[in-house]
């Protein structure tokens, strides 16, 4: 039977983990550093930094683990995986060279237009002046994304010229490598891919809301919510999505030598001239995770495993309901999240940013906790989410009451361009 290490704390790990944990050829699952919030399902929490790849290694190395799936962008971006190869030890993500698509905005718009993946247009800058010169004559709204991980928050859309110099300013406080990308409308969507070399298997699709406040308003933040599947993104459409980006971006990554096991995520939108990449991630989407794989109807470690093998995967999914997840965190997210605020105790809940025992949890971070539920369509699903929170003692708790609405519109041409 198999022992399973999950590297993260978060909402998305603990739901990962719950997955590998269902599978009746996992015995065990651990999370480093994990957070007491995941305890309550039957997951072992092992205090190990996430960056800490030799104290994992050697973890992994006592316990016999069979298969290490790093769930953040940081240790993937820091190299853990190329650490875990070099120690033969079995591990599921890319290597650090294939993390730059998400590490960096550069490395990834540079790569779409050497292989000919639709994306906006965009103009890079190195000083201030003349990034303000170029903003203040370019057309509005701008995308004003600094380069390298900002955990989702890094993006600024600019709807008028002070908001985009204020926006320019503060990101050269920061760094020496800015990104004003032209504003797409369109329908906004993750569609996450497992691969394993050149074999690959779709997870269903998904809509993240970015925004801290309904609407879409306020800043960028990590995630506020999610729903799966999303009816706007037809078969027709993911089709296009396979043809046009998936399978170009995989041959390209081939092509320059960096094949991988892992996740593609396509931050994908869909406009007028069809579908275009808004950004790439190289891991699982949070909160997109916490209500796609609760889906997954086959043994998803086998499916690690197959991938890992370079065999295609016999995962399925469920096809009947809708999932959505509202996500709580903590007042003063995503600025200046405070500390030490109570948050409840949820049965089949996900947790993240928390500390403390079960049924004594405290915020430590800014997303705190995932609330889910399921129905057959959406609008149920909704329903069933915040009349569910209606009975939770949410307290000081933030978050949105419109998760999943967009999908009960027409197609939206609101999008954060995260």
């Amino acid at each position: 039977m198999a022992k399973v290490l999950i590297v993260g704390s978060g909402g998305r790990e603990h739901a990962i983990a719950k997955t590998m944990l269902a599978s009746p050829q996992v015995t065990t699952v651990f999370c480093a550093p994990g957070n007491p919030g995941m305890v309550a399902d039957h997951l072992r929490l092992v205090a190990i930094d996430e960056l800490d790849f030799a104290g994992l290694i050697a973890f992994v190395r006592k316990e016999e683990i069979d298969l290490t799936f790093v769930g953040p962008e940081a240790p993937l971006a820091a190299g853990i995986v190329d650490a875990f190869l070099a120690a033969d030890l079995a591990v599921f993500g890319p290597s650090q060279a294939v993390a730059r698509l998400e590490s960096s905005k550069v490395f990834a718009k540079q790569f779409m237009q050497r292989n000919g993946i639709p994306t906006a247009d965009y103009q890079l800058f190195h000083d201030l002046a003349a990034a303000l010169a170029y903003s203040n004559q370019a057309p509005l709204p701008q995308v004003i994304k600094v380069d390298g991980l900002a955990s989702g928050k890094g993006v600024t859309v600019a709807v008028n010229h002070l908001m985009a110099a204020d926006a320019l300013t503060q990101a050269f406080e920061t760094t020496d490598t800015v990104l004003i990308e032209q504003f797409m409308s369109g329908f906004e969507f993750s569609q996450m891919v497992l691969v394993g070399g050149e074999q690959y298997s779709l997870l269903p699709t998904a809509q993240d809301h970015k925004r801290l406040r309904n609407h879409d308003g306020g800043p960028n933040t990590g995630g506020m919510g999610a729903y799966s599947p999303v009816s706007q993104i037809t078969p027709e459409i993911i089709q296009e999505t396979i043809q046009r980006v998936i399978a170009p971006t995989l041959a390209g990554l081939k092509e320059e030598g960096l094949c991988f096991n892992g996740i593609l995520y396509v931050g994908g939108i869909l406009t007028a001239a069809g579908v275009q990449v808004v950004e790439y991630n190289l891991r699982l989407g949070d909160p997109e995770t916490q209500i796609i794989l609760p889906q997954v109807t086959s043994d998803f470690y086998q499916g690690i495993q197959d991938l890992m093998a370079h065999r295609q995967p016999r995962l399925t999914w469920q096809e009947d309901v809708t999932y959505l997840g509202v996500v709580l965190a903590a007042p003063g997210y995503p600025s200046c999240p405070q500390l030490g605020v109570a948050v409840p105790t949820v049965a089949g809940a996900d947790y993240a940013g928390v500390r403390g025992e079960a049924g004594q949890l405290v915020s430590a971070g800014g997303r705190v906790m995932l609330v889910s539920a399921h129905a057959a369509d959406l609008a149920t699903a909704q329903q069933r989410v915040y009349e569910q929170l209606e009975q939770v003692p949410t307290g000081d708790l933030i978050f949105r009451t419109d998760i999943g609405a967009k999908g009960m519109d027409k197609m939206s041409s609101d999008n954060p361009q995260a």
